[in-house]
């Protein structure tokens, strides 16, 4: 039996004091940086601003910000003062930032300031304080209560700890676990808004599994890329780290790739997460080059002469991720079969999970050497996971999941809640699956996003996709079915690509013989349509394929 969840707090209360002056959240332009001890007193000093403001226990707080080592002071100031953290990514237009922080009934918010300049405090009615995420200034006060905030707090924590502040006055809160911790908005800045409620013991309980699992410790490094503001990001690429002592690293935007390789080679993180498309940017343009090479490829396909291009693919990937890394995880959407199978077969400790906002966000891990092609794990410890299927292991059922990591709904979306948790507490994830003997789970694809075909049989878009991907010249593709039967393949091309001769059009048209001649006749693509810009992305990089028909 697993042992009970163990509020993330409990966590920062024992790493803080053993850590005092080492090193704990980083900017890695250099803006802000904090070792545990001031990142410790940082928080208390927040923490009782907000109190003097009128923040109380149980009141909502965005925090709308690029990542940034004060985003996560904020984050965790807003929990210790045992309020509910509502994340809004910095992205979005002033109108949709308004809109959330409208229906989370916020009272008061940090923003950057970016986000400060596009908003106008006139539209947000039950705000009463503002609070910069650059030095913590205060940017508007609804009366003299909130715009004394900060020097009345200022003359209460002098009050409390008149012989400074010191790792003996660590003491955050840990009763709270059932209470709600955070709303994170995974829509509604064009439809009605679902902001995923996920409590202290949602969020405490994927720490908790990450501790339990890949354990960490001081003196290890970790870049935090993924956008803060979801929920990988937040729990993995923070909290969990500085729970375990480490030193966190904040890009403050999707830097380019040679800005992330020298980050790596700079930093030399443990750990990296990071999605498909990243990783198979790097193979297109390092690895499938190379082994396309006649001498490379005679070796690569070759028994033990092979084990030297392997060796040598193994050291530059590391070398390139900084050199000490243990962990290379990604998800989020479906990873390239022969990126997979190139990684599977070099014994590169890659990691392919699952798992979305509404559990907080891990469903599915396992370790790299236990994991095989096209799987992304096993269940969690303390949740459940089955398929809605009469045999699971070999015909395809929704994937559903029950446990601690659940969220406890949408914030005033009942109709949702009701759509996404059943009466026996399952979530209902949209997304279809198989699972094995082991227990391994099998991503078949989206619920919303398979195609029946005019016969009845089930087509799995991102199967073909993963296809479409590795022909020549691709760069990414979103499959849709058209006049009710027909498939099109709507492909973005690399402009600088070789051509040899030929028309991109033509190009395809050789391309769309490759793909169908490894096709079933139900699963025929009628035409490969060329389209002149990158697919819409989310912020974790997944294609918006509701955009496109």
């Amino acid at each position: 039996m697993p042992t009970p969840t163990k509020h993330f707090f409990d966590y920062f209360n024992e790493r803080i004091p053993q850590n005092w002056n080492e090193p704990a959240l980083t900017d890695y332009d250099g803006t802000h940086s904090y070792t545990f001890g001031e990142m410790s007193e940082r928080m208390t000093r927040l923490q009782l601003m907000l109190s003097e403001a009128g923040i109380e226990r149980g009141d909502k707080v965005v925090i709308c910000s690029k990542n940034c080592a004060n985003w996560a002071v904020a984050f965790l100031s807003i929990a210790a003062n045992r309020g509910v953290i509502v994340s809004i990514m910095d992205a979005f237009v002033g109108h949709d930032i308004e809109k959330l922080t409208n229906h989370s009934d916020a009272k008061a918010m940090f923003v950057g300031e970016s986000v400060w300049k596009k908003i106008d405090i006139k539209n947000l009615p039950a705000v009463d304080l503002v609070i910069s995420t650059n030095e913590f200034e205060t940017l508007f006060a609804r009366d003299a209560k909130q715009q004394e905030a900060d020097v009345n707090a200022g003359k209460r924590f002098a009050e409390l700890y008149p012989n400074g502040f010191g790792s003996n006055d660590v003491h955050f809160p840990t009763d709270n676990l059932d209470e709600l911790m955070m709303i994170n908005y995974t829509s509604g800045t064009t439809s009605e808004p679902k902001g995923a409620m996920l409590s202290y013991r949602n969020i405490s309980a994927n720490v908790h599994f990450s501790q339990e699992t890949i354990p960490n410790h001081a003196g290890w490094s970790e870049i935090c890329m993924l956008p803060l503001a979801h929920m990988f990001g937040m729990t993995i690429e923070f909290l969990y780290q500085v729970a375990g002592g480490c030193h966190v690293y904040f890009l403050s935007k999707t830097p380019s790739p040679s800005v992330l390789m020298k980050a790596y080679s700079e930093v030399h993180p443990y750990m990296i997460l990071t999605v498909p498309l990243v990783l198979e940017k790097i193979f297109k343009a390092k690895i499938f080059p190379a082994l396309e090479q006649p001498m490379v490829k005679f070796l690569w396909n070759t028994p033990l002469l092979c084990k030297i291009v392997e060796r040598k693919i193994y050291k530059q990937l590391m070398n390139a991720f900084g050199g000490n890394l243990i962990w290379l995880i990604t998800g989020g959407a479906a990873l390239n079969g022969e990126v997979e199978k190139i990684f599977r077969r070099i014994k590169f400790p890659l990691v392919v999970g699952y798992g979305m906002t509404e559990a907080g966000p891990l469903i599915c891990y396992e370790e790299w050497y236990r994991e095989v092609q096209g799987c992304c794990g096993v269940c969690v410890t303390r949740n459940e996971l089955r398929i809605d299927s009469e045999d699971p292991e070999n015909k395809v059922g929704e994937i559903l999941f029950r446990g601690e990591h659940v969220m406890m709904g949408y914030y005033k979306n009942d109709e949702a809640t009701k759509a996404a948790i059943d009466k026996d507490g399952w979530l209902h994830t949209g997304d279809l699956g198989t699972i094995d003997k082991a227990g391994r789970l099998f991503i078949r694809g989206r619920s919303k996003a398979m195609i029946l075909s005019s016969n009845g049989q089930n087509i799995y878009p991102e199967e073909i996709e993963d296809k479409i991907n590795n022909l020549p010249a691709v760069v990414e593709s979103v499959l849709v079915q058209r006049d009710g039967h027909k498939l099109v393949a709507l492909v973005f091309a690399d402009e600088k690509y070789d051509l040899q001769g030929r028309t991109m059009d033509q190009l395809m048209s050789d391309n769309l013989r490759t793909l169908n001649a490894g096709l079933p006749q139900y699963a025929q693509v009628a035409e490969i349509e060329l389209v002149k810009e990158e697919f819409e992305k989310t912020p974790k990089r997944s294609i918006k394929r509701f955009l496109y028909k």
